[in-house]
């Protein structure tokens, strides 16, 4: 059974956009020449795609940076750069994607083949072809490929199961899933039995099916990470129904109230929305002896503490009260999916969604480092000075020009920058002249 992992962080770096080029004709009958450098093209972007072959983020657990291709440099003559492919990483269902830094939910993949851009490559530089006019007919002027978006990631995932099973360690969920699905749970007698969630479908003879998830014991506590359980509260999120399975065994020294109370109390705890979910009460293990009597003072008990709701007694050795439990509980799946549907009518998944907060255009600092050294930052401004082709006179009189037009320069002297300090911006160095 391979490793369960819900939660990883991840790096992923989109490719950089191709350099235009500094190029002009050359050709016989072409008397006056002019440019003829193409731009350079896309880099690749990273995007997730959903998919429900898998079932853990384990292939994440190893590999942990992830870079698509950049595009490929313009060429002469005028011809374009090739943009880079996309990278596709494929994720379980129900993985939702947060930036690790801000904790900004990006997207969450709910359906199958759903896909979420999560990190977009870098624009083509524009060749020299674009920067031609009536005073300069020969630019030697370039811009470099837009830098690919680095972002670090934490990746969620939350089962998605129509149906998730809880209740304290040992009252029977795995053993209830693998007698009304065909998931092979390991089942064992210690405190965290499942010590991973277990998903499996159920297929009644009237032909309905739900999917059905056991989580692991819960015990007091386990909202405020006390033992396992509060790494799989995530899972009953996104379940329609819960099954609340309480134990009769008279022997394991436990109030059946009290053990119901308490997982309530927990489920609570976590989210509040939890304890709103639609739930079944279900007495297990009744085929032990003493079983009757437990559910007789359980269902006295819940009556007196004002809970009016039916509980289905069980046993999944012998299957009695299962059938009946999960027609019941395909019934209550059936009547919140139509009331879901009423409250919010479903849109059609996007293919593709993607949140990027693009940086705020013309904003920028400038510190004193040093008696003669300034630096000047500013997401939008570093990226010009990343996209200048320096390698020409042209280029770097263009860049002096727009970070003068930017009020760089006034800032700088605000500062009291004078003639021949240093400044960086960014990995870009230059002396300050007034």
């Amino acid at each position: 059974m391979p490793t369960f992992v819900d939660q990883t962080k991840i790096e992923v770096q989109a490719g950089k956009g191709g350099d235009g080029m500094v190029a002009f004709r050359h050709e016989k009958y072409v008397p006056n020449g002019g440019p003829a450098g193409g731009d350079g093209g896309r880099g690749g972007s990273i995007i997730f795609v959903a998919d429900t072959g898998l079932r853990t983020l384990m292939d994440f657990r190893y590999r942990r940076k992830f870079k698509a291709d950049n595009g490929e440099n313009g060429r002469i003559k005028s011809q374009y750069g090739r943009g880079a492919k996309d990278l596709y990483l494929k994720v379980p269902v129900g993985t939702t994607v947060y930036d690790f830094n801000t904790g900004e939910v990006i997207g969450d993949l709910v359906e199958n083949k759903q896909e979420l851009v999560v990190a977009h490559g870098g624009r083509g530089g524009r060749g020299n072809i674009h920067f031609a006019n009536s005073v300069n007919t020969a630019p030697e002027i370039a811009e470099n490929g837009e830098p690919g978006e680095n972002r670090v990631l934490r990746l969620e995932l939350k089962m998605l199961a129509d149906v998730g099973l809880v209740g304290f360690p040992s009252v029977g969920k795995s053993t209830l899933l693998s007698v009304v699905t065909k998931a092979k749970p390991k089942i064992a007698a210690y405190s965290f039995t499942t010590l991973t969630p277990n998903l499996g479908m159920v297929i009644l003879p009237d032909g309905r099916d739900f999917s059905m998830a056991d989580l692991p014991g819960l015990i007091e506590g386990a909202s405020q990470g006390v033992g396992l359980g509060i790494q799989f509260l995530r899972h009953i999120e996104r379940t329609k129904v819960i099954l609340h399975l309480v134990s009769m065994d008279p022997n394991n020294g436990r109030e059946a109230l009290e053990d119901y109370k308490t997982i309530r109390k927990e489920l609570a705890s976590y989210d509040a929305d939890l304890s709103d979910k639609r739930e079944l009460i279900v007495a297990t293990q009744m085929d032990i002896p003493g079983a009757d009597e437990k559910l007789a003072e359980f269902k006295k008990a819940l009556e007196k503490d004002g809970i009016n709701e039916p509980v289905y007694a069980i046993s999944s050795v012998t299957h009695k009260g299962v059938e009946t439990l999960m027609q019941n509980t395909a019934d209550l799946v059936e009547e919140v999916e139509k009331q879901k549907a009423a409250e919010k009518p479903v849109e059609k998944q996007k293919t593709r969604e993607y949140k990027y907060a693009a940086p705020k255009k013309n904003e920028f600092t400038v510190e004193k480092v040093g008696e003669h050294e300034f630096i000047v930052k500013g997401d939008s401004l570093e990226r010009l000075v990343q996209m200048t082709n320096l390698d020409h006179q042209d280029g770097i009189m263009r860049l002096a020009r727009k970070l003068k037009n930017l009020g760089v320069d006034d800032a700088l002297r605000a500062k009291g920058a004078v003639d021949g300090d240093d400044v960086a911006i960014g990995d870009f160095n230059f002396e300050f002249v007034q």
